[in-house]
């Protein structure tokens, strides 16, 4: 039987986008993501993130860098009783034209394949154009945005608590 899973993008729905975040002190959960988080695991979704991360090919910071503030996002999260089943990441500039990188859908179809998700009964969350757009490219119609700019997502909100509202 399929699963059905939420799929966050990471920086401006899980933390505050303060642009190319790779370091723990600058690293801010966005507000009521626990409280969303586990709501959305007490309704039995597999959780998801899926980011890009071009600020690792443009030289930034590392993929090392970036795996250790991941790290610690992952304790914080296991600290509070929430499982992110996996966390998928592009570190590709636009530039490279890879699968990966949203609006492409490879993670979204990479987690679909090795999880055995029905991603008609799935959900994605993103605060970017580029995000819903991979959820539709990955055959996912239920796409939340996240924000106030323009969207063709299915739903839009102002801040990811309302999501709880959203997501049975």
């Amino acid at each position: 039987m399929a699963l059905k899973a939420v799929f966050l993008d990471r920086d401006g729905v899980i933390n505050i986008d303060k642009g190319y975040v790779y370091k723990k002190k600058d690293f801010i959960f966005a507000p009521d993501v626990f409280e969303t988080l586990r709501y959305l695991q007490s309704r039995h979704y597999l959780l998801f993130i899926i980011t890009n991360q071009s600020g690792i090919a443009r030289g930034y910071y590392t993929e090392g860098d970036f795996l250790k503030l991941t790290k610690y996002m992952m304790h914080e999260f296991a600290k509070r009783d929430i499982k992110i089943t996996k966390l998928y990441y592009c570190p590709h500039t636009p530039e490279e034209n890879c699968q990966c990188r949203k609006p492409n859908p490879k993670m979204l179809l990479d987690a679909q394949k090795e999880f055995d998700i029905d991603m008609n009964a799935s959900w994605l969350i993103g605060d970017k154009q580029s995000d819903i757009e991979a959820g539709f490219n990955a055959g996912i119609k239920n796409t939340v945005y996240l924000g106030e700019g323009e969207t063709t997502a299915a739903y839009k909100i102002k801040s990811l608590k309302e999501a709880i509202s959203l997501i049975p």
